[in-house]
C-alpha cells in the first residue's frame, strides 16, 4: 500500500526547542515539527461543558475530553485532577464576563494546564500557531523569506540553511554568510522579522568568508517543502534531511538519493540530522530503512499494543502493509549520522534505529529528548490540540529513550561555519573509517537487530 499524506498530518515539537534556533521560514518562532501517528480532521469528539457554556468554556471542555480519554503518553499528573484545578482558574478568568467569555480567554488557561501535564510533547496551538503549522505540514506557501539563523554575538544572524525555490535562494544567500547590517542599521533579528512582516525590500550587509557584499531580499509567499539534498564531499556523500514534516516525499527523496550514491560509488554516506525537528513518522522509518535492514517496535497505547516492522520502504502494521516508497534502495556501505540539540522527536527515531542496530556512528550532541513517543494533532476550530497518544519500545520491552547520546560527541562551531569550515561534517566523514557495512537485505535477520560487518573485516 502506497502512501496517502491526506490522511496524515505532521506534528509539532514543544515549544521550547525552537527558541534555540530561529527560522525565517516560518511565521513565528514558536512551531516545530515532531512526530505522528495519525491525523484526525475533525475536533474533539466530546465536551465537558454544557452546550449553553460561554465559548471559551466549551473550547476548555473540549480540550480536557481529549486529555481525559486520548492521552497515552508516560506522564503521571492526575489529569482528571488537573482539569478540576485549571477550571477553577477558568471560571475566575470569566467572571466577569459570564455566559460571554470568549475562546481567547481559554488559551492562557489551557496552555498553563497542558505545561502542567508536564509532557514535552504535547501541547496548545493558537491561532496563528496552528496556521504556520499547517502550513509547513501540507508542503503549502506562506511568508518568508526562506532562511535559517543560528545564533552569534548574541543574534540570531549566521545562515544554516536556506529553502530551495524560497525568496533567499533567489538572492543567493548562503549557508555559513553572516548577516552584518540591515538597510543602513546594525543587524538585529527584531529587524529582520518586521521586514519579512512587511514583505518589503531590504538590503542585507553580508559577510561572506573573509568578503563582504549587500544582499537585497523581499520576504514573499513560497513554498515551506524542504526536501532531502545531497552534497558530495570528496568521495563520501552528504544526505542533509531538514524535516521529516514536507507535505510528503521525504522518504521517497532519501531512496532515490542513496540509489544515487550507490550509483556513483560514494565511499560512505553522512546524513545530517542537524536542526531537523521531526515530522511525520512514516516518513522517518522509511527513510532510516534505506540504511538498516529491518526494525520493529511495539506502539502502547490507551487501545492496546500495535506491533511495527519496517523494511527496504514499507511498514507493516501488525503484519499488514500501511504505507511504502515508491522505489526503495538501500546503503550497505559505511554510515554516520550527524545530530545536534535541535535533533527532535522523528530525528530522534531515525538516530535511535541507526544506533540501536550499530548500523553506525551518531556523531554530535545530546538531543533535544522527546524521542519516545508519537503525538496526534486534533483540530478545534481555528486552534489545535497536540497530544501525545502512543509510546514505543522495543520489542524486547526496550524502551525508546528521551534523547540519543551521541557515539561521537562534538559540538557545532557557528564561529568556524562563518569561515567555512564545518566541524561536526568532518567529524562524522573522520568516523566512517570505523564504521561498519550492512548485511544486504534478503539475509535472514531477526526483526529490529540487523546484521552488520565490523570495519576490520571488510573485503577490500
Amino acid at each position: 500500500m502506497t502512501r496517502s499524506h491526506s490522511q496524515m498530518v505532521a506534528l509539532a515539537a514543544p515549544k521550547v526547542l525552537v527558541l534555540a534556533a530561529l527560522s525565517l521560514s516560518a511565521t513565528s518562532c514558536t512551531l516545530a515539527a515532531g512526530n505522528i501517528q495519525s491525523r484526525t480532521t475533525q475536533g474533539a469528539t466530546g465536551s465537558a461543558a454544557p452546550s449553553g457554556a460561554s465559548a471559551a468554556q466549551r473550547l476548555f471542555g473540549q480540550v480536557n475530553t481529549l486529555l481525559l480519554q486520548k492521552y497515552g503518553g508516560l506522564s503521571t499528573v492526575d489529569r482528571a485532577q488537573l482539569a478540576r484545578d485549571y477550571q477553577a482558574k477558568l471560571d475566575a478568568a470569566c467572571l466577569p464576563t459570564g455566559a460571554d467569555c470568549a475562546r481567547e480567554t481559554a488559551y492562557p488557561v489551557i496552555e498553563a494546564e497542558i505545561d502542567a501535564l508536564k509532557d514535552d510533547h504535547s501541547f496548545f496551538e493558537r491561532p496563528d500557531e496552528y496556521q504556520s503549522f499547517e502550513a509547513e505540514a501540507t508542503g503549502g506557501s506562506r511568508l518568508q523569506f526562506g532562511v535559517r539563523l543560528a545564533q552569534l554575538d548574541g543574534e540570531s544572524r549566521v545562515v544554516t540553511a536556506v529553502i530551495p525555490g524560497s525568496a533567499a535562494a533567489d538572492a543567493d544567500l548562503r549557508r555559513g554568510d553572516v548577516l552584518k547590517t540591515i538597510g543602513a542599521a546594525p543587524y538585529t533579528y527584531d529587524a529582520l522579522k518586521k521586514a519579512r512582516e512587511a514583505g518589503t525590500p531590504v538590503t542585507l550587509g553580508v559577510q561572506r568568508g573573509t568578503g563582504t557584499l549587500d544582499v537585497t531580499v523581499t520576504s514573499r509567499d513560497s513554498s515551506t517543502r524542504d526536501l532531502p539534498h545531497m552534497t558530495r564531499v570528496g568521495s563520501v556523500d552528504v544526505i542533509v534531511i531538514p524535516t521529516f514534516l514536507a507535505g510528503g516525499g521525504v522518504a521517497d527523496r532519501v531512496h532515490e538519493l542513496v540509489a544515487q550514491a550507490n550509483r556513483e560509488k560514494a565511499s560512505g554516506i553522512v546524513v545530517d540530522l542537524r536542526g531537523n525537528g521531526g515530522g511525520n513518522l512514516f516518513e522517518c522509518d522509511e527513510s532510516a530503512s534505506a540504511f538498516v535492514t529491518n526494525f520493529a517496535r511495539l506502539s502502547r497505547s490507551e487501545g492496546g499494543d500495535t506491533r511495527t516492522v519496517v523494511s527496504m520502504g514499507t511498514r507493516l502494521e501488525d503484519g499488514r502493509s500501511s504505507d511504502s516508497v515508491a522505489v526503495p534502495a538501500f546503503w550497505t556501505g559505511p554510515l554516520s549520522v550527524v545530530v545536534d540539540k535541535n535533533s527532535a522527536s522523528c530525528s530522534e527515531f531515525f538516530a535511535f534505529e541507526i544506533q540501536y542496530s550499530g548500523r553506525g556512528p551518531i556523531v554530535g550532541e545530546t538531543t533535544a529528548g522527546v524521542g519516545n513517543t508519537a503525538t496526534q494533532v486534533f483540530p478545534l476550530g481555528d486552534v489545535a490540540l497536540q497530544l501525545t497518544v502512543i509510546n514505543y519500545v522495543k520489542p524486547d520491552g526496550t524502551p525508546y529513550p528521551t534523547q540519543v547520546k551521541p557515539d561521537v560527541p562534538g559540538q557545532d562551531d557557528i564561529q568556524a561555519l562563518t569561515q567555512g569550515q564545518d566541524v561536526l561534517l568532518t567529524a562524522a566523514i573522520q568516523a566512517l573509517k570505523n564504521a561498519p557495512t550492512a548485511v544486504s537485505p534478503g539475509a535472514n535477520q531477526q526483526p529490529g537487530q540487523p546484521g552488520t560487518v565490523p570495519a576490520n573485516n571488510r573485503s577490500k
